[in-house]
């Protein structure tokens, strides 16, 4: 027993390692091909872009670093999101409306009900999470496909969240001047995530501790998909829903739960950025899905879907995004670096096909060590 122990460990230590080569690969393309795309558009100037992409937040010390927490916080959370739903065997194209429903919730109680920030937090959490319910109950109870649900409930929120703040339906929430929502160092200090001396250490004004939230996050959604009955009964319903209903769990029931928590995370990940004082919601220029909602499906893919992958997958997105920002713009466009991105998910498809290419390689490798061993022993 304990020898099959090991075994399976080796087994699954293996496939890790394969994994993260596979994902690695996928890094090295994208990357080669923003250098070629740079090289196309000023080859005199392609090496110093493609460097100061690379060099990412270390271009610019050390605020660069400040910046790349602050951003990568948010990402974790919309990374947890579509991989948490991921693992359950749904699509969670929705963590942009969710995420922006859970700024409005988060920013509602900062500056309106001058709530603490762990209160606003938790605001954010609950009006994700009330989002992401909705295209789990039309999965579960009506068999409405989440991806489309999803896409409509994605604008919804965004052009109702829009209202709710431009109007003022809910309070004041506002600024005439600034056509934003009014600066919470001002106007709400009380709900600004503490900083711990962060923002000094990074030069910066909004490197908060968010970054150890969301990874605390990541590692408790990680135990509770791999360690409890719960997460063995969600996995169960993503495998076959049928066969989890056949085995007396309640597939409806965690199919619901399962976009809830989803959208809980990606409301949590609007909280952790703007109670950071990153930026100040703008219903005249957000016409548009908030970027970091659709941007955690990359991390996901990335991460193939691992809590624990995706922290590292959130920080090398936001590394090469503040990288991008970086460039000269008197040459390219910081959207090169979404280009790069952009390549990267559309190879993260081909994961599978990497993984199985390497472990091909591996067997091949390994038979024909076998087969020399073989043949040696037969001649001795």
């Amino acid at each position: 027993m304990v020898s099959s122990m090991k075994k399976k460990t080796k087994v699954d230590l293996s496939g890790a390692i394969v994994s993260i080569i596979a994902s690695l690969i996928c890094i090295a393309i994208g990357l080669l091909v923003g250098l070629i795309i740079l090289f196309c558009i000023n080859s005199g100037q392609a090496l110093e872009g493609f460097s100061r992409i690379i060099r990412g937040g270390f271009y610019l010390m050390p605020k660069g670093i400040g910046t790349v927490l602050g951003q990568a916080a948010p990402l974790i959370m919309t990374g947890l999101s579509v991989a948490f739903a991921f693992k359950t065997g749904l699509f969670n194209i929705g963590a942009a409306g969710q995420y922006t429903v859970g700024a409005f919730g988060a920013l509602y109680f900062a500056l309106v009900l001058k709530a603490p920030w762990f209160v606003c937090l938790l605001a954010a959490m609950v009006f994700g999470a009330f989002w992401g319910a909705i295209p789990g109950i039309f999965k579960a109870y009506f068999n409405v496909n989440e991806v489309i649900t999803a896409i409509m409930f994605n604008w919804i929120g965004l052009y109702g969240v829009n209202e709710l703040i431009y109007k003022g339906v809910l309070g004041d929430m506002y600024d005439l001047k600034t056509t934003k929502t009014y600066t919470l160092r001002s106007a709400a200090p009380q709900a600004l995530i503490p900083d711990f001396g962060l923002n000094q250490i990074f030069k910066t004004k909004s490197t908060t501790i968010a970054i150890f939230i969301a990874i605390t996050i990541a590692i408790v959604v990680y135990i509770i998909i791999n360690k409890t009955t719960f997460g063995y009964e969600l996995k169960a319903c993503g495998h076959s829903k049928d066969a989890a209903k056949y085995a007396g769990i309640n597939d409806k029931k965690n199919i619901v739960l399962s976009m809830v928590i989803a959208g809980a995370l990606a409301g949590i990940g609007a909280g952790l950025y703007y109670l950071s004082g990153v930026a100040e919601w703008n219903p005249q220029i957000s016409t548009a899905l908030p970027t970091m909602g659709f941007n955690g499906i990359p991390v996901a893919l990335l991460a193939l879907s691992n809590p624990i992958g995706v922290i590292f997958a959130a920080l090398f997105i936001s590394h090469i995004t503040v990288g991008g920002g970086y460039l000269p713009t008197k040459y390219f466009q910081p959207e090169i670096a979404d280009v790069i991105i952009a390549v990267i998910i559309y190879l993260c498809a081909f994961v599978s096909l990497f993984r199985g290419v390497i472990v091909q390689a591996i067997r091949k490798k390994k038979n024909e060590k076998q087969t020399s061993e073989a043949g040696k022993g037969a001649t001795e």
